[in-house]
């Protein structure tokens, strides 16, 4: 009985999410072994310096900003799978550079190709769950991708922090073996279908950038780009500040920054599927607000978590918050996009990662130094009150568009 439930819900996907299930977890756990400790690595390596690692750290975000928009259209022209395969190589490559590494010039080309290679993938992987996943399945499909992605966050920072201290270069080589499978994977396994085309055009011929921003549409897709940026910041502070910040307050801080990151990700791999499940019959609109209202909890435990088990309970508000907000926020984006539009559409929205990983760790780092963690943590949070509510005001209006026939048509063409 139990393996017919199993080979049931293996079958209830496509193969395709199979593979980027699995792939997920490669490239997850290269990210997570990496993340939490290369600006401190950075830190040691330039004699204890604190601006240049974070500015080095700030070229990844920098350079996807310029290569995301581009990765998104050429997805929508000629497919998912070649961008995806370019994206994981040119990802393998900063990995292999970093491993090499001897100058500052050199760690910042790294993190140059890096930042490429990784906004190039997101937007195509996403408009393929769109392409190939009907809409009632989308939401479920996100959540299972990211708990794949937590997958590398349970055992991550661990394997990252242990390899750290014995052999830096190992978690380079190891991470650029990782992504080098998974392109493989990709190679061999995803079938090379080309995006769905509008029924409308009947081509996939791209609009111009300027010209895509008169549809109604897309300029939702914009707005809800600008309403992620307080989340944006809140994860670049993970990635820059909180470790200086947890520093202050707390003797054996990687280890807690490691434990946090693992009790995330354990979090989310035991509940993502039940959570969305269990919130699929609710609206967009109040599932992310209900998001953004645990957001602000977490940078207040953040900024003033007395002890361990405070910072523990922010770690829990903070995994309910992402399994509420990715699936949620993935599936408004893929049925508000134009079919044609759909990898285009996933890049415009990539912008606001990229965005605040450039200027979260910039403003966080002058707030930090100037005020402290406390001041940071709390703007952050007054931030996700404040936006929160607009973007509620905002899913509203575009749930009223969608009722009102011919506003906003189906993002899936009839049969």
């Amino acid at each position: 009985m139990k393996n017919r439930s199993l080979q049931s819900f293996l079958q209830s996907y496509d193969s395709a999410v199979w593979v980027q299930f699995t792939g997920t977890v490669l490239s997850a756990l290269t990210m997570f072994m990496i993340r939490p400790f290369l600006v401190l690595y950075l830190h040691e390596r330039m004699n204890d310096a604190v601006l240049l690692p974070i500015l080095i750290v700030t070229l990844q975000p920098l350079c996807g900003m310029a290569a995301g928009i581009g990765g998104g259209t050429l997805s929508d022209r000629f497919g998912r799978k070649p961008v995806m395969i370019v994206s994981l190589l040119l990802q393998t490559i900063s990995m292999a550079g970093y491993a090499v590494a001897d100058s500052v010039a050199l760690f910042a080309l790294a993190s140059m190709v890096n930042g490429i290679g990784s906004a190039l993938f997101e937007p195509a992987a996403s408009a393929q769950v769109s392409d190939i996943v009907k809409p009632e399945q989308r939401a479920e499909v996100y959540a299972l991708l990211h708990m794949a992605l937590n997958v590398g966050a349970a055992f991550g920072p661990a394997l990252g922090l242990m390899l750290f201290t014995w052999n830096v270069s190992v978690v380079f080589w190891l991470a650029a073996l990782l992504l080098g499978m998974y392109s493989l994977l990709l190679w061999t396994r995803l079938p090379a279908a080309l995006p769905q085309v509008s029924h409308k055009t009947g081509s996939r011929k791209s609009q111009s950038s300027l010209s895509s921003f008169k549809s109604r549409e897309m300029r939702i897709i914009l707005l809800l780009t600008l309403c992620y940026l307080p989340l944006g910041f809140l994860y670049a502070q993970v990635d820059s500040t909180l470790p200086f910040h947890l520093k202050t307050r707390f003797v054996n801080y990687k280890a807690i920054l490691a434990l946090l990151l693992t009790f995330n990700g354990i979090t989310v791999i035991l509940l993502q599927l039940w959570i969305a499940k269990a919130t699929a019959r609710f609206t967009a609109q109040r599932m992310l607000a209900v998001s953004y209202l645990l957001f602000a909890v977490v940078a207040l435990g953040y900024g003033f978590a007395p002890s361990l088990l405070f910072l523990l309970t922010a770690e829990l508000m903070f995994s309910l918050g992402e399994m509420l907000h990715g699936p949620h926020i993935r599936k408004t984006i893929s049925e508000t996009a134009p079919v044609e539009r759909l990898g285009y559409a996933f890049a415009v929205f990539g912008l606001g990662p990229q965005l605040s990983r450039i200027l979260g760790p910039l403003i966080g780092g002058i707030l930090l130094g100037r005020w402290g963690g406390a001041v940071l943590f709390t703007i952050l949070a007054g931030s996700f009150l404040v936006v929160g509510g607009l973007q509620f005001k905002l899913l509203q209006m575009r749930a009223a568009l969608q009722n009102c026939k011919g506003h906003l048509p189906a993002t899936t063409p009839p049969p």
